[in-house]
């Protein structure tokens, strides 16, 4: 059996989106729950607030400071992306967690990890929060995972929404291969097929579209085929998963035909690349029993050697 840590807090339940809003404190509640019957094989680890000049590593100082004062206020950033008073301290630990699980699999306390986070981050660019997204967790955790020693990142999202931030906080880098699947014409737009980067980065940007209505053959073309023929190609050092559940066919902001089976199978194909660390960060998934479901059978699939 894999050593896995299992990466959260309750201070996250501090981000209060307002009634109604799909990204909610019960998000994580219901996954608390369901994950109990698994904490006695799990290595439990608290994260740790991100310091400015880690988050910096990633964003302008200027959009840090603008989230940090609108927190203060509970200044929303759009009508989708809302804060309240606790948002930016819950947003720094949230991106922690991804910076304890590089420190921890270095230390080799443990072989993977799975951070269950709020709020999420693929969508956050360097210079703008959106999308429910105030900082880039996984984008941050690839520039610090780079600074132990990990050079090669190979960052993969499986989100039904494109993480548009990712994407441009490593356009340019031959260092991060960013490999994304999402459904076409979805929100943010962006991830079309035709974008594999610029300048150095060229070929180390990969987006595959999903059209409405696709089902588990569709998504397992890509994840048994196109992504472990990147993986040999780039050979990375770690491998950092957006692990959004969004795509699931329960899923009230998505129209993908995923099931649990299916999302189980991408999750195994991501594991089975080869013997690198892995770190799973928590993106979207908003039915909420199915989204705990969801994140119940990706963490038994990291148990299993």
């Amino acid at each position: 059996m894999k050593k896995v840590a299992w990466i959260t807090d309750d201070f996250y339940l501090k981000h209060d989106t307002g009634a109604g809003h799909p990204e909610s404190a019960q998000r994580l509640e219901s996954i608390s729950q369901k994950i109990e019957p698994l904490l006695e094989k799990l290595i439990e680890v608290e994260p740790k607030p991100a310091k400015i000049e880690e988050v910096r590593r990633v964003h302008s100082l200027e959009m840090i400071v603008d989230i940090q004062d609108r927190a203060k206020v509970g200044l929303a950033v759009d009508g989708d992306t809302i804060l309240s008073k606790e948002s930016f301290h819950v947003a720094l630990k949230a991106v922690g967690a991804g910076l304890v699980a590089v420190d921890g699999i270095k230390e080799k306390k443990f072989e993977r990890a799975f951070c269950a986070v709020r709020p999420p981050g693929h969508h956050a660019t360097p210079t703008q929060s959106m999308g429910f997204c105030l900082f880039n967790n996984i984008a941050i955790t690839a520039k610090y995972a780079q600074s132990q020693g990990y050079e090669r990142v190979m960052i993969v999202d499986f989100d039904v929404h494109h993480g548009n931030g990712t994407q441009d906080a490593f356009y340019n880098d031959k260092s991060v291969f960013y490999f994304s699947s999402h459904q076409s014409f979805a929100y943010p737009g962006t991830g079309a097929e035709s974008e594999k980067g610029s300048g150095e980065g060229e070929g180390y940007t990969e987006n595959h579209y999903l059209m409405p209505n696709s089902g588990d053959i569709e998504i397992l073309d890509i994840y048994q085929n196109d992504l472990p023929r990147a993986y040999a190609s780039f050979q990375p050092d770690i491998i950092l998963v957006s692990a959004g559940y969004d795509l699931h066919e329960s899923d009230p902001l998505a129209q993908l035909d995923i099931t649990f089976d299916g999302i189980r199978k991408v999750v195994r194909s991501i594991l089975d690349l080869g013997e690198k660390p892995v770190i799973f960060l928590l993106e979207g998934g908003y039915s909420v029993e199915d989204l705990a479901l969801n994140v119940f059978n990706t963490v038994e699939e990291m148990l299993k050697d």
